[in-house]
């Protein structure tokens, strides 16, 4: 697919820009304005919505690589609930990030103090997962393969914008595409389905079913936790609705701001239950079987207060099942990424994992990724991060979810100069992933941008396991890792100018893509 995506004039960039737009406001495609493009004072009441940042046509991406992503997910779900179950292991990961990373310390203190007041009966845990991926050229026709960026283990986003984007692209490339002066005939693009709203949706109605009846007498629940003045509203009402409607009776949904936890939600004293009051429904309680975090992922929901962290720990010793728990967002740390795929003779993997084809599947996915510690390879990969040539080859990490937070290349010597030596055994060193060229048009509040992008593909998991079978398991047959709910859940493309570091929609970097297999 040489000529693909093809050259467009300028008139038909501006039919497509007008058609992709009003499909995107018509189908939810949207996020709130940002204040670069609406200030907040001219939209105090949030009725705005604008078409999120999309590219005209699908990316070009390698079907052996897609198909490897999707192929390898469901034992990276296994892999991350049997590491979330692996205290000793995230406590070794703790003390190796140290005191230089203050909300990593703050997290386990959560969980140190609901360990001592004990786990009460809730055993379950859901994953809403998502392992990134770029594809990885050694040279200009070599074969390309998959290499892991991070894994995602809360607030995965994206999954209710992306089966819209793929929807969008399907449409445009049978209503389009044929009509453009380099027609594309609708049977030419090799488009995948994706389901990543009712797959994400599939696994929190498996949590909700799986919490049993209420234990109150209430009806039950299921908490959407979410950030003040989220623009990426409309991501999120797409999982809302899609569980919503999942199955009869429908599932009550809600959705609470973070820094309202305390205000409208209290656990039960007899069996812990999470008891949640709608503000608008102050004589209806509901009992809560299953939180969805939205938020609590990242220093900034907390914001140095007290009481945020309070309201964390009351719905860590809750009975509700949890989507994460603590143990399984300190899980997804880059730490964690990082010991994985540090080459060794006692790779963990094969300790987490049910059979060594699946352990030799997810090692396949790994990039270098270094320690920043004083062990031997912690010193080589200091010396690799404070050289102004060697350097270019890679980018330095902390332990955070969200765009923007990464030091690439030419910037990461000057960077640690201004970081205590301390604080660095809190952040890795990766090895860059090198894409092949990719051209495409990308369309961002109303304007055309045209040129080469990087793309990055995303693959969703939903994962639900009970670390009490777990423990049985160990004791009779061995690995079993308690799953009672594990299936792959659709697909994220996200795609940036291949000028761009980043690559966070939300943040402003990138863009809403999809496939087309090549």
């Amino acid at each position: 697919m040489a000529d693909y995506p093809p050259d467009i004039t300028a008139l038909e960039g501006a039919r497509l820009t007008e058609v992709a737009r009003d499909w995107a406001l018509a189908h939810g495609l949207t996020v709130r304005p940002p204040p670069a493009v609406v200030d907040a004072s001219a939209d105090p009441q949030s009725i705005l919505a604008t078409a999120v940042p999309v590219t005209l046509f699908p990316s070009p991406f390698p079907k052996v690589c897609f198909e490897q992503g999707v192929a390898v997910q469901r034992a990276y779900n296994e892999l991350y609930a049997a590491i979330s179950q692996d205290e000793a292991f995230l406590a070794q990961i703790v003390q190796e990030i140290g005191d230089s990373d203050d909300f990593i310390t703050e997290l386990w203190k959560v969980h140190l103090r609901v360990k001592e007041e004990g786990y009460v009966q809730q055993h379950k845990s859901l994953g809403l997962f998502r392992s990134d991926y770029m594809v990885h050229q050694d040279a200009p026709g070599s074969s390309p393969e998959i290499k892991q960026v991070e894994f995602n283990t809360i607030a995965s986003s994206f999954g209710g914008l992306s089966s819209q984007t793929s929807q969008l692209h399907k449409y445009l490339s049978s209503a389009e595409y044929p009509l453009l002066s380099q027609s594309i005939p609708s049977t030419h693009l090799s488009l995948p389905a994706n389901n990543s709203a009712t797959g994400l949706a599939a696994g929190l109605r498996a949590a909700f079913n799986a919490y049993g009846a209420s234990s109150t007498g209430h009806d039950k629940c299921v908490l959407f936790l979410v950030q003040d003045g989220e623009r990426n509203v409309f991501d999120q009402r797409h999982l809302e609705y899609a569980l919503h409607t999942s199955q009869t009776p429908a599932i009550p949904v809600f959705r609470l701001a973070f820094s309202a936890i305390q205000e409208h939600t209290r656990v039960a004293a007899a069996g812990r239950e999470l008891l949640y009051i709608p503000p608008q429904l102050p004589g209806h309680t509901f009992e809560v079987a299953a939180v969805y975090l939205r938020a609590g992922y990242g220093p900034g929901d907390y914001d140095g207060d007290a009481s945020s962290w309070e309201a964390r720990y009351l719905v860590e010793r809750s009975a509700a099942i949890k989507c994460p728990s603590v143990l399984t967002q300190i899980a997804g740390t880059k730490k964690v990424q990082q010991v994985l795929a540090t080459p060794g003779e006692h790779s963990p993997l094969t300790q987490y994992l049910s059979t060594d084809a699946d352990a030799l599947a997810v090692a396949r996915t790994f990039t270098n990724i270094f320690p920043l510690d004083t062990s031997a390879a912690g010193l080589r990969a200091r010396a690799l991060a404070t050289d102004s040539e060697e350097c270019q080859r890679y980018v330095l990490k902390p332990q955070r979810e969200g765009g923007g937070n990464n030091v690439y290349r030419g910037s990461i010597p000057g960077f640690l100069a201004r970081v205590p030596e301390a604080h660095w055994p809190s952040y890795i060193l990766m090895e860059l992933i090198t894409p092949p060229a990719v051209r495409n048009t990308i369309l961002r509040h109303g304007a055309l941008e045209h040129g080469g992008v990087i793309c990055e593909l995303g693959i969703y998991g939903a994962c639900l396991w009970d670390s009490r079978e777990n423990d049985e398991a160990k004791e009779g047959k061995g690995k079993g890792n308690g799953i009672l709910y594990n299936e792959q859940a659709g697909y994220l493309l996200r795609t940036k100018g291949d000028q761009s570091e980043e690559g966070g929609v939300a943040a402003g970097f990138g863009c809403m893509d999809s496939c087309a297999l090549v």
